[in-house]
């Protein structure tokens, strides 16, 4: 059971953590409790939260916790949190939590935790055997992050911490601060989570476009050397076999520096911009990727304008790999200060040009994590990170108009009301374990898509060594993650087959699959006049598996009422129920037309 008592603010629970520093002196340390009085305001399982100043002295607020609940939970109880950083989630049980990705807020973006707790960002969930989802979200997130922390207890129950990082913000006596809007809800957790979402579009209103982008991105098969003969070499054979891929992504690799994105480098014999003219003429819609945030040293932007980037305590650029992960190309990095005017100005005139002049309209906007960049100082000294990103990605929006913008490597909360398309996974691969493990984070995402924004499972890579029940896998993951469908491989060269299982994927459903439990392993899309189903196998050996159809009652067992999705053979099924082996790593993708 969970106790409710901290949410339903019994005095004395609710705690608030805080250094207090009066006014010009340094010496920090805790206040009196009470000092400050959290207010609530409920809107059924949602809580609008704000702290107020009743003491006599300015107080410096850090960490201020909004929630103490005891857990007395199963230890297989399922387990599922989001990160700060896109990159991050956490699976498994509460007993034996599992990082999902390689990245993780703590040990690579080095983001601080309480000690001996693991720390989730904006989503917790606890799912019991046989028993209701426990849900904890966070339902906005316009100036503050907030995390969970999963605290043991010596010989009690654990504890859920929900935490508002306040920053070191400054609390005059008699202010107020709204902080940010907590969610604690028991039920069905599909529906919980349906609510979830429902309740970030509200706080913050999503970018709409009527259906998942389609096109193609040059980074899985040329990486940062791509030329212009192999972008429109490419770019024929979709003109002729596969006209339904309308974006045609530029990745990185064409700018001169990492910061000076007008500035094209050797690529493309030195202007990009003759083969953005090449796609539009053909029909087809120009993309580019771009890294807004960040800068390399060497970089015109940085050596011209250091004023614009965030800066450390002495009021010099703080180099990023001081407080966080440094960067993967032509690092360390620094990164733009968003409350910058100047810094405004300039994200707004590079999507500007590039919208207006350039003719690009979808913009895949990478490493903008660094937009929210924690350790460091902005020109704005009441502005926290969240205020910071924010306000440099209103800019972009404004210079890129009306085209489509796309978050990667992006702090997924801070950027619910931003962005058009979020990545939903870490980069693909064409080996079998980043195929499984893209899987998962991409699935486990599934209640945002068409939600809060199309997400993007990353590039259809179907070329290479991958078997065929590998790439059959791949293929069906992406068709049910709902979103985004963007080729990664060199067309000029993918076999037949693939290419017909790339043509299936198209257009995308736009809906994404709801699964039984957290195991991922059979989910369905409800269409308005088909059912599909999904099937996975993640192990390395054969697996049976089974579902429930839902065909009417007294429907008897025919020719076509379920048939392979990728095939169109049908399926032959008895009863309600169709049952399955699936051999070792492979998917199966039915469609039940009852």
């Amino acid at each position: 059971m969970i106790s409710r008592r901290a949410f339903l603010g019994v005095a004395g629970v609710a705690m608030a953590r805080l250094k207090r520093r009066p006014p010009g002196v340094g010496a920090r340390g805790f206040s009196r409790a009470d000092d400050l009085h959290i207010e609530r305001e409920y809107d059924g399982a949602f809580c609008k939260l704000r702290v107020i100043n009743r003491g006599k002295e300015t107080i410096r607020l850090d960490d201020v916790i909004v929630l103490d609940e005891s857990i007395d939970l199963p230890s297989e109880t399922a387990l599922y949190g989001e990160g700060f950083q896109m990159l991050t989630q956490t699976g498994g049980t509460l007993a034996s939590p599992v990082d999902l990705s390689q990245y993780t807020d703590a040990k690579h973006y080095r983001l601080a935790s309480t000690d001996g707790a693991r720390a989730f960002y904006g989503l917790l969930t606890l799912s019991p055997p046989r028993a209701p989802a426990h849900v904890f979200a966070f339902t906005s997130c316009a100036r503050f992050s907030g995390r969970f922390e999963i605290r043991a207890s010596e010989g009690r129950p654990s504890r859920v911490v929900a935490i508002v990082d306040c920053e070191g913000l400054m609390l005059r006596p008699g202010a107020t601060l709204p902080l940010e809007e907590l969610m604690v809800a028991t039920g069905d957790r599909p529906m919980l989570l349906d609510g979830v979402a429902a309740r970030l579009a509200r706080s913050h209103p999503p970018l709409r476009t009527n259906r998942p982008p389609t096109g193609w991105c040059s980074w899985y098969c040329f990486g940062p050397n791509v030329t212009a003969s192999q972008v429109l070499d490419n770019l024929d054979v979709i003109a002729k076999q596969l006209p339904s891929l309308k974006y045609i992504q530029i990745d990185d690799g064409y700018q001169s520096a990492m910061g000076d994105w007008l500035e094209t480098g050797a690529a493309f014999g030195g202007s990009v911009r003759a083969v953005l003219a090449d796609i539009r003429r053909r029909g087809f819609e120009p993309a580019i990727w771009v890294a807004p945030f960040i800068a390399e040293e060497q970089s015109l932007v940085f050596r011209q304008h250091p004023a614009w980037f965030i800066t450390d305590a002495a009021g010099a650029p703080l180099r990023s790999d001081r407080v966080t992960f440094g960067g993967w190309r032509h690092g360390p990095w620094y990164a733009i200060d968003g409350t910058h005017p100047e810094a405004q100005a300039h994200l707004e005139r590079v999507f500007r040009t590039m919208r207006q002049e350039w003719g690009c309209s979808y913009f895949k906007l990478d490493a903008n994590f660094w937009g929210a960049m924690h350790g460091g100082r902005f020109r704005d000294p009441d502005a926290t990170r969240v205020d910071a990103y924010r306000r440099g990605m209103r800019a972009i929006g404004r210079g890129a108009g009306d085209a489509f913008l796309l978050g990667c490597n992006h702090p997924i909360w801070p950027s619910v009301g931003t962005i058009h398309g979020s990545r939903s996974s870490n980069d693909i691969k064409r080996s079998w374990d980043r195929i499984a493990t893209t899987a998962r984070q991409n699935l486990a995402r599934n209640w945002q898509n068409g939600r809060l924004w199309w997400n993007d499972p990353d590039a259809v890579v179907l070329a290479g060594d991958l078997t065929d029940a590998e790439c059959q896998f791949h293929a069906t993951a992406i068709y049910a993650s709902g979103g985004m469908v963007l080729s990664g491989d060199d067309l000029t060269k993918i076999p037949p087959a693939r290419a017909a299982m790339l043509r299936k994927l198209l257009p995308p459903a736009g809906v994404a699959a709801t699964f039984l439990d957290s195991d991922l392993r059979v989910g369905s899309i409800k269409l308005p006049h088909e059912t599909i189903v999904c099937m996975f196998n993640w192990d390395d050996h054969p697996s049976a598996s089974e579902v429930r159809l839902g065909v009417r009652p007294g429907v008897r067992p025919g020719i076509g009422l379920v048939s392979d999705f990728w095939t169109g053979e049908p399926v032959a099924f008895d009863g309600d129920r169709i049952s399955l082996m699936l051999s070792p790593r492979s998917a199966r993708l039915l469609k039940v037309t009852s």
